[in-house]
């Protein structure tokens, strides 16, 4: 007498079948690792540290009632960048100003005190250069024989950050949601119309085994990718893993969970597409927009403020921002719970969507 269908096996047999596919497809790792690793290449070769810049910030408790501050504020030379005190304080320990200048009266003189970090250490001397020059030269106008305002300069020992440390988990981001999104949608489609997943459903496979296979062999290759891109990131342009190896591990469990929640995007546009040619566009309509929302090509804080509120709830967003905080600032896990809460509620959303459209036939 026959024993009992042994489900543990079928499970494996349909990942590995699915695994095998997916890496026999040649769009699937063109989209999901050549054209990410070539966005990085172009991305990395544009320059390690943002070069020399002049982009500072006014300290808020600074004295703007002194022509030190006019001056300095009005000099062409720099371009005065306004922001939220965290805002401004994440810009300088980036590298992205070069530093933060407050200026107070100090008995007869006025004290410019120039707070600025290892990031900007090559612009730091021609920084104070400029800044005596323009002390010198407000002096000599008022008739001053000595100067008016001494410079006294802070710098910050802190991590160099680098472009790849913002567009590497961005690059992440597009392939893990593209993957996911296109590559369940369609395959999940193309089962249905050529009848395999009703005769699948018809064999003694449970209906879960059945989706959880297919689901695992795209999980396993993408995150596979998502390895590669490390290493590439890490031994061509200097990426930083701010905790090493437990880095690596919290951004494969992060990707991980990110995959699920996009594959169910892919599971819900699989069911209700009614044909393979508006399977690009509900896919794209998805998307599309939050490559561009979600700081994968260049920083959100640039995007108007009215919309932050919306950027913030992508789950691109989340992923994207989840990933900077544990690669580059050494978070851990659970210093990311708002991103993972973020792409929980998404996930429960759409796989309620998603089980109540998906169909077999």
């Amino acid at each position: 007498m026959a024993g009992p269908y042994n489900q543990r096996r079928a499970l494996f047999a349909i990942t590995k079948a699915s695994f095998k596919s997916i890496f026999k497809s040649p769009s699937a790792t063109f989209f999901s690792l050549f054209f990410p690793i070539v966005l990085i290449i172009i991305f990395g070769s544009i320059g390690g540290g943002g070069g020399v810049s002049f982009d500072v910030a006014m300290d808020q408790r600074s004295d703007t009632m002194n022509i030190i501050y006019q001056a300095i504020s009005h000099a062409p030379i720099f371009n005065v960048v306004r922001g939220t005190e965290a805002d401004i304080e994440d810009k300088l320990k980036k590298g992205r100003i070069t530093a933060i200048i407050n200026i107070q009266k100090a008995d007869s003189k006025y004290d410019v005190h120039v707070q600025s970090t290892s990031a900007s250490q090559r612009e730091l001397p021609q920084l104070q250069n400029i800044l005596n020059s323009i002390i010198n030269e407000v002096s000599i106008r008022n008739e001053q024989i000595n100067k008016i305002a001494t410079t006294r300069l802070d710098v910050a020992e802190v991590r160099p950050y680098r472009r790849i440390d913002f567009y590497l988990p961005g690059m992440i981001g597009f392939s893990l949601i593209g993957s996911a999104v296109f590559g369940v949608a369609f395959l999940f489609f193309a089962l249905r119309e050529t009848l395999v997943l009703k005769r699948m459903y018809a064999s003694p496979v449970s209906k879960s085994n059945i989706v959880i296979g297919e689901s695992l062999g795209r999980v396993f290759f993408q995150l596979l990718i998502v390895i590669v891109l490390i290493l590439f990131g890490t031994y061509v342009y200097h990426f930083t893993l701010a905790n090493g190896l437990v880095t690596c591990l919290e951004l494969l469990v992060l990707s991980t969970l990110a995959l699920i929640v996009f594959m169910g995007f892919g599971f819900f546009i699989s069911s209700v597409a009614r044909n393979q040619n508006v399977i690009p566009i509900y896919a794209n309509l998805f998307m599309f927009p939050q490559y561009f929302l979600s700081g994968t090509f260049f920083p959100k804080t640039i995007l108007p403020a009215g919309i932050h509120w919306l950027i913030e709830a992508l789950p691109l967003t989340a992923l994207n921002d989840a990933l900077r905080k544990v690669a580059f600032e050494g978070s851990h896990l659970n210093d990311c719970w708002k991103q993972i809460g973020i792409l929980g509620i998404w996930g429960i959303v759409i796989y309620a969507f998603a089980i109540w459209a998906f169909r077999w036939e």
